[in-house]
């Protein structure tokens, strides 16, 4: 009896691990018929590069203030794996020094790529709208909405339909087309610089010390005799010079005082 009983429950498990399996297989090729392929389409791509030159203000860290050529101070924070080009030499964020003179140039590259998708597809119909769309029942019980190009080919129990003979509660098989319009954009950014030229000063001051003079030192040669300088001789009058007109002179003065005497006495008669 319990050897009974057990076949019957190992026959009753059996059945269910066979009808479990059935479900799967049938799940498994339901899904199978899903297939998604992609192919990308790119287009002819454009360049586009601006540049922008400034001097470095400030370095600290990961922080970069240049001061561009129009004025404005910008901050930038740069990571510890950039490198900038200065004269010619790779350096890194710290060894850039306030005065260094730095161009970036960044090329900007865009391609407008368009992704097509196609996607075959098994599912129900679950309600028609000739020409226009068609919403199909999908194997993990979702309704979606999809719109029928012109010409669309529907395969129902192997042959082929148009969207005018479906109808509700047909399994269908279909492909889906997809395009997605994207833009794909890459820049690369390249900065150079200079480092400042060391400041010299236009004229250079030449300090010059004044030497004291030193005095004569006495020689062994004779001494000059020194003599006192001799007064000057009186001016000698000239060899014309006589003392007559100094006796005329005093002859004609006492003539005049006579005469003038004279004219008083006459007066006083």
């Amino acid at each position: 009896m319990a050897n009974a009983n057990l076949t019957r429950r190992q026959i009753c498990i059996f059945r269910a691990a066979l009808c479990t399996l059935a479900c799967a297989l049938i799940s498994a090729g339901v899904w199978a018929q899903d297939i998604t392929t992609s192919t990308t389409h790119k287009g002819p791509s454009t360049y586009e590069t601006t540049v922008k030159s400034g001097t470095v203000i400030y370095v600290s860290g990961n922080d970069l203030l240049v001061k561009l050529s129009d004025g404005e101070v910008e901050h930038f924070v740069v990571p510890d794996s950039a490198t900038f080009t200065v004269d010619g030499r790779q350096m890194k964020l710290h060894d850039l020094t306030p005065g260094t003179h730095l161009t970036q140039a960044i090329t900007t590259k865009t391609t407008p790529t368009v992704i097509t998708t196609l996607r075959t597809i098994d599912g129900k119909v679950w309600h028609v709208n000739p020409p226009t769309y068609v919403i199909l029942t999908l194997p993990d019980g979702t309704n979606k909405e999809y719109r029928v190009p012109k010409d669309q080919i529907f395969m129902v129990n192997g042959q082929k339909d148009t969207v005018f003979q479906l109808k509700k509660g047909m399994m269908v098989s279909a492909t889906v087309v997809k395009e997605e319009p994207v833009t794909e954009v890459a820049q690369h950014k390249a900065v150079t610089g200079v480092l400042p030229k060391p400041q010299v000063p236009d004229t250079v001051a030449v300090l010059l010390v004044e030497t004291p003079q030193q005095p004569a030192q006495p020689t062994q040669t004779a001494q000059p005799t020194q003599t006192a300088a001799a007064e000057p001789a009186p001016r000698a009058l000239p060899k014309t010079g006589s003392e007559w007109p100094l006796v005329g002179l005093l002859g004609l003065g006492s003539l005049g005082a006579g005469m003038l005497t004279r004219r008083i006495r006459m007066a006083w008669k």
